[in-house]
């Protein structure tokens, strides 16, 4: 031996001696790879590459959410029609504006009500005229509503004297897919929605 050290190098099996490494690790140069590594025990590796694209599952679980998340949507979204107890309001507010009316004009108002719909009529020269004012005109009930007045013939009129007295108490049911809101109309002319 002259002194010189000569490299020896190692096979893919043996770690790189005299290069400073580990036993556990190998190098490089002896050809050795992690996928190689992993192909020598039998298997490969599982890794995500994005060319791969996604997994069937992982779409089906996706869309899955968004039909979820639309159904929740859906069913928490306000009736474009509004509530029936938002209906028997305003038509509660109405008659409190013919009654009044009645007074501010000395002449008596009436509300009829059917099962289509409702409107107001005044009395003049010895008849009734439908006003023609825009809170007291004829009014039709949202689509789906349905009116019962407990009159055998399925219209109700009541009348207000010029001194805001009705000529009789009524009762008017409004239902809808479910919901019911009843307006009661008392003989001194008040009027109220009762759930």
């Amino acid at each position: 031996m002259t002194g010189r050290r000569t490299e020896r190098k190692s096979s893919p099996g043996r770690p790189c001696a005299g290069r400073g490494s580990t036993p556990v690790r190998r190098c490089a140069e002896d050809g050795f790879t992690p996928v190689r590594r992993y192909a020598e025990h039998g298997f490969t590796p599982v890794r995500r590459y994005a060319e791969h694209g996604f997994t069937l599952v992982e779409l089906m679980v996706v869309v899955t959410i968004i039909g979820l998340a639309a159904a929740v949507a859906v069913w928490n979204m306000p009736d474009p029609r509004g509530r029936v107890a938002d209906e028997a309001a305003r038509f509660a507010l109405r008659a409190r504006a013919a009654h009044d009316a009645a007074i501010v004009e000395a002449r008596p108002v009436s509300i009829w009500v059917t099962a289509g719909g409702y409107g107001f009529d005044r009395r003049a020269a010895g008849q009734w005229t439908a006003m023609a004012d825009k809170p007291l005109r004829v009014e039709r009930w949202t689509d789906g509503t349905q009116a019962a007045t407990g009159e055998a013939s399925g219209r109700l009129r009541i009348v207000f004297d010029p001194t805001g007295l009705a000529d009789r108490p009524a009762q008017v049911t409004l239902t809808r897919s479910g919901a019911r809101a009843v307006i009661d109309m008392a003989a001194d002319g008040t009027v109220r929605v009762a759930s």
